[in-house]
């Protein structure tokens, strides 16, 4: 089982209105998921329309997939989803289960609480699937989600340098947590101005903005769905979005 947890921006699930999509990513996991890349997810994101008539989700899964990927066949794609009046209200959940065949060009199911509200059928065209007031789509796509990698990189060997030098303490009540203990402000405005820079070819660290994006060539396999809002909201406007895949049995 792969699960991912998110709680939709406050902004958006007091009101509803128009906000940034809520996102969650890590893109790598344990040896059970790494076995079946299939299963394993990459990002959440979960947003409303400019109108607030359409809830969209949003589940990538399959980090860096071939043009000849394929979502699996012995799983269960969940999104998990939650309403309320307050946030101390009882909740009304709502899950959406997709499944896939294992036909050449597969076909999607999807289950929208029960089987009384049932998707079927070749979701992979670029308009997806539109059935009755529900529309999905099932395919391959980029990987949109940005990383320095490089970046990444530099600050952490940065960090354990100071740490070498004695500028960084690791923090006892949370393990791992370093802080800077000299020239605090200065090195830690370095780091952070890092991460907007990438490393050349030489090695050498560019200039701010010189930043590049480990995931730009790499594709994902996504599943997206477009939901009356008021399927999803029945318990309220307080809402939150997880997700998890499934072995089947």
């Amino acid at each position: 089982m792969k699960r991912k947890n998110w709680l939709l921006g406050l902004g958006m699930a007091i009101s509803l209105l128009p906000a940034a999509p809520a996102i969650a990513a890590d893109h790598r996991d344990g040896a059970s998921v790494d076995t079946d890349p299939s299963t394993d997810i990459n990002d959440v994101y979960a947003w409303v329309d400019a109108g607030g008539q359409s809830v969209y989700l949003a589940m990538t899964v399959f980090p860096a997939a071939a043009t000849t990927s394929k979502f699996s066949d012995q799983a269960y794609y969940v999104f998990h989803t939650t309403s309320r009046a307050t946030a101390a209200g009882a909740a009304t959940p709502l899950d959406i289960t997709c499944a896939f065949d294992n036909a050449a060009t597969q076909n999607i199911s999807c289950w929208i609480g029960d089987n009384t509200n049932f998707i079927y059928g070749n979701a992979s065209a670029t308009t997806g699937l539109v059935s009755g007031n529900n529309t999905v789509f099932a395919g391959p796509r980029k990987d949109h989600f940005f990383f320095n990698l490089a970046g990444y990189n530099q600050v952490r060997a940065n960090v354990r340098a100071a740490a070498v030098a004695g500028m960084v303490t690791f923090s006892a009540t949370v393990p791992g947590c370093p802080t800077m203990v000299a020239g605090s402000a200065a090195n830690l405005t370095a780091q952070a101005t890092q991460l907007g820079r990438g490393v050349q070819a030489n090695g050498t660290v560019g200039a701010v903005g010189s930043q590049t994006d480990f995931f730009l060539p790499l594709n994902t396999l996504a599943i997206v769905l477009k939901l009356p809002l008021t399927t999803v909201n029945k318990g309220g406007p307080l809402m939150s979005v997880w997700a998890g895949t499934y072995r089947k049995g």
